[in-house]
């Protein structure tokens, strides 16, 4: 098997789609001998601010010296994004081998059925789960891919649970209310193991402090620590109030497993201003004289934190930004859409390429009347129609890109030169 015969069959998985439970993911990990158990796990839930948390945690813990596993998900630009030891990516090689190594156990668990194939996303958690083994990780950081209770991340048994935020989000498979979605977050804390809470809503934290205390787990909330004031939690190079609530969930984990893990508060502060995690308003100066910023968002609570950024910018620029949006679904644009609009010197909508997507005619209807703020129906190939250029505005202007995570995806594929589809294609069914 080589790259593209691993990349072609990984795609069949994604086009299998998921069946939503752990069943056939604890038999696939069983076959493989539970490699998971090989090294201690924190495993992340929540609505926003895994993927940062995880990346925050993932900087402490190499900085004390330890050799990291992080899984996360999606990716933006390869698949070896998702599965990372002391945050090298996985190359094409390693993939190759893995994939035919990892599907001699998934064949032989589903035998003739098909639907008893692990899914494109179980694939992915299992090599993960074998790569740290093979590495000998000292730490392994799982981010869940939807929910907590049912996604396949949760055949873990951690060190520590963290659930980061509850915002509403996937409501058609998680629940309508922030209680429910607590609720199915609150799935990943297992008996006796801790759990650290970030900041989230009342009715959630109630739930969630509930389900912990029937399992006998002890809670430690961010909140009960940091309190309600923003300057009493720790600062980060990651952008926003938002990124500052997550060093302090990221933080208060190394301060529970400090027994264990010897050394994580020495170079904490530094640990966390080295934070490297694409996508989350991220500058990239771009050779035309425009100044890019990336920020993936994906939600109401991420549209929230978007607005406080916008505003901020505008203070910093004495301009409004050029905004470029686009995203997955009516629901989302519902949130996003009205947003970028008010911020926006002017707005392009995009559609990204992905199931789902939120078409012209969706986010056009969450429009207000404004004859001042020109909209813009465009194609990636207008906007950014060179290697590292983009046609938006005036030199020494800034480009504010935001929405759907696979949107940044094929925007950076574009920068790059690179615009296969392959980046693109090998995702979750969003």
């Amino acid at each position: 098997m080589n790259f593209p015969q691993a990349r072609d069959f990984l795609f069949s998985l994604r086009n299998k789609g998921s069946t939503y439970g752990i069943d056939r993911m604890d038999a696939f990990v069983r076959a493989l001998g539970r490699p998971d158990k090989d090294y201690p796990i924190i495993h992340i839930a929540g609505t926003n601010g895994k993927g940062s948390t995880a990346a925050m945690l993932e900087s402490q813990f190499r900085s004390a010296g330890y050799r990291t596993g992080l899984f996360t998900s999606p990716h933006l630009l390869f698949l070896g994004e998702r599965i990372q030891v002391d945050r090298v990516p996985l190359n094409e090689d390693t993939i190759t081998e893995l994939t035919a190594e990892l599907n001699l156990q998934a064949r032989a668990v589903a035998g003739d059925d098909w639907e008893k194939h692990p899914t494109f996303f179980e694939f992915m958690t299992a090599m993960a789960m074998v790569c740290f083994s093979k590495h000998e990780v000292d730490i392994g950081i799982f981010e869940t891919g939807l929910g907590g209770r049912k996604d396949a991340t949760n055949v873990v048994d951690p060190l520590l649970s963290v659930i980061t935020s509850i915002g509403l989000d996937h409501t058609h498979i998680l629940g309508e209310t922030v209680e429910k979605i607590a609720g199915e977050k609150a799935g990943i804390i297992k008996p006796t193991r801790p759990v650290v809470l970030g900041r989230v809503p009342r009715p959630a934290r109630e739930v969630i402090c509930r389900i912990a205390r029937e399992r006998g787990a002890e809670v430690f909330s961010v909140e009960d620590q940091f309190g309600d004031a923003v300057e009493n939690y720790p600062t980060t190079n990651l952008h926003g109030t938002f990124q500052r609530w997550n060093a302090a969930t990221a933080v208060t984990v190394c301060q529970v497993v400090e027994e264990r893990f010897s050394g994580l508060a020495t170079g904490r502060a530094e640990a966390l201003h080295r934070v490297d995690w694409p996508g989350r308003w991220q500058k990239i100066p771009l050779p035309c004289g425009r100044n890019l910023i990336l920020d993936a968002t994906h939600n109401s609570e991420g549209c929230c934190f978007l607005e406080e950024n916008l505003a901020l910018l505008r203070r910093e620029l004495g301009y409004e930004p050029w905004i470029v949006a686009g995203t997955l679904g009516n629901f989302r644009a519902r949130f996003l859409v009205p947003v970028v609009q008010r911020h926006a010197r002017g707005l392009y909508l995009l559609e990204p390429r992905q199931p789902r997507t939120a078409t012209f005619s969706m986010m056009r209807h969450w429009l207000k009347p404004n004859p001042e703020i020109s909209v813009v129906d465009a194609t990636l190939e207008e906007l950014f129609p060179e290697e590292n250029t983009c046609s938006i505005g005036r030199p020494g202007e800034t480009i504010v890109v935001t929405g759907s995570i696979y949107l940044l995806g094929e925007v950076l594929e574009r920068l790059a030169g690179q615009e296969t589809g392959i980046g693109a294609a090998l995702q979750d069914l969003p």
